[in-house]
């Protein structure tokens, strides 16, 4: 989950730039922000399952999943599954994810931290009731162990355009990933992993999951073959977009810089987004530095004058939207003639934990502290936003 540093100290052009910033009037603003349902304790989740229901599921720290109806949040959880989840440091339950066939299937999958500090990645069954999980239903597909720290936990799950399950860990925590995990091949922290969990157990492991094929380390057990991409520190969300099924994911940063990276759909898996090596597209703890193979430089970087942790978003209206849990800032990303470029859309007060899309579309954020969902608005035509600098082709 983001993490809350101390503010570093500002350079003078970072804190001109940021004086800049926070004088930028209301007007030019590009989005508005609508409370949808508040009552929330510590959001962490917006999503929706697919089935044409109607409903917003949110998730909280604590356990437990919401469900939000016509703007009125149901008394009953969907699922609590409070008694097994930590919520030390970075813990807690971090996200569900529906399969697209859920309205037949009638099961999802959760990702927590369990009361060892372990990631679980388990499958849990609707019950008769269609508001409600069963608990005990769960079916454990995945546990990784995360000793030494309660911080760098990841926790995104979303299925991609093929299917497959995809679920992002961080490093197993501590600064600078102190036990090397994130470059290590065999070891699952610090990466994207891709599952088959729809195709039933694997015959030959007796695995609740498969390898998919097509992932660059199947067929073995060293590298891991769950891996899809690694180099990664702590990715506080990623997406794939609905219109060309680009895959989005952004790292929270150590000491300098926020990370945005973009595979692009089709691109076979391997790549290597620079962690520890590089923090954002900068060596870390040193001058130089070799990047690793199949290295993937990150589209965009954002430093300290910012924000401290990245939230990521969603394609929306041809740009990639954003936001910062520490900032409040809610970004854009857009790719004029070949260049991307970052603006601000709007200035919050919130701690933005997540944004997230019901079946239409639309987009939503969580706001972490107020416990409130709250629905963007964009008008009907933006326009090129106060533009901060043109990053990285």
């Amino acid at each position: 989950m983001p993490r809350l540093p101390a503010m570093p100290a500002l350079s003078v052009l970072s804190a001109l730039l940021l004086m800049f910033l926070l004088a930028l009037p209301v007007a030019a603003q590009q989005v508005t922000l609508t409370t949808v349902a508040s009552g929330f304790e510590l959001p962490l989740q917006v999503t929706n399952a697919g089935d044409f229901s109607g409903r917003i599921f949110v998730t909280e720290r604590a356990g437990l999943v919401r469900i939000v109806r016509a703007g009125q949040v149901l008394a009953e959880p969907f699922l609590d599954i409070a008694g097994r989840v930590s919520t030390s440091g970075e813990r807690g339950l971090l996200s569900v994810a529906f399969p697209p066939d859920y309205a037949t299937l009638g099961h999802f999958y959760a990702y927590y931290a369990d009361l060892d500090g372990n990631i679980v990645i388990s499958r849990f069954a609707v019950s008769s009731a269609p508001d409600r999980a069963d608990p005990a239903s769960e079916e454990i597909l995945l546990t990784i162990a995360h000793p030494n720290f309660d911080n760098h936990y990841g926790g995104q799950l979303a299925f991609g355009p093929d299917g497959y399950l995809y679920a992002g860990t961080g490093d197993g925590g501590g600064a600078g990933d102190p036990n090397g995990n994130a470059q290590n091949p065999d070891s699952l922290l610090g990466k994207l992993l891709r599952l088959d969990v729809e195709s039933g157990p694997d015959p030959a492991t007796g695995q609740v999951y498969r390898i998919p094929p097509d992932n660059p380390f199947a067929g073995g057990e060293s590298p891991r073959p769950e891996i899809w991409a690694m180099g990664l520190r702590n990715p506080w969300r990623f997406s794939f977009a609905r219109a060309t099924g680009d895959l989005w994911i952004t790292d929270v940063g150590q000491n300098s810089f926020e990370e945005i990276d973009m595979q692009p759909a089709g691109a076979a898996g391997g790549w290597n987004y620079g962690w520890n090596i590089l923090e954002g597209d900068a060596c870390f703890g040193a001058d130089e530095c070799t990047p690793p193979a199949r290295y993937a430089p990150p589209v965009a970087v954002y430093g300290r004058e910012l924000g401290q942790s990245v939230t990521g978003g969603y394609m929306h209206r041809g740009m990639y939207v954003f936001a910062d849990f520490v900032s409040g800032r809610i970004f854009a990303l857009r790719n004029q003639t070949g260049e991307w470029n970052l603006s601000v859309l709007a200035e919050t007060d919130l701690n933005i934990s997540a944004l997230g899309e019901d079946q239409a579309g639309r987009l939503y954020l969580c706001d972490y502290a107020g416990g409130t969902l709250q629905r963007l608005r964009f008008p009907a035509a933006p326009t090129a936003a106060f533009s901060l600098l043109v990053l990285l082709d």
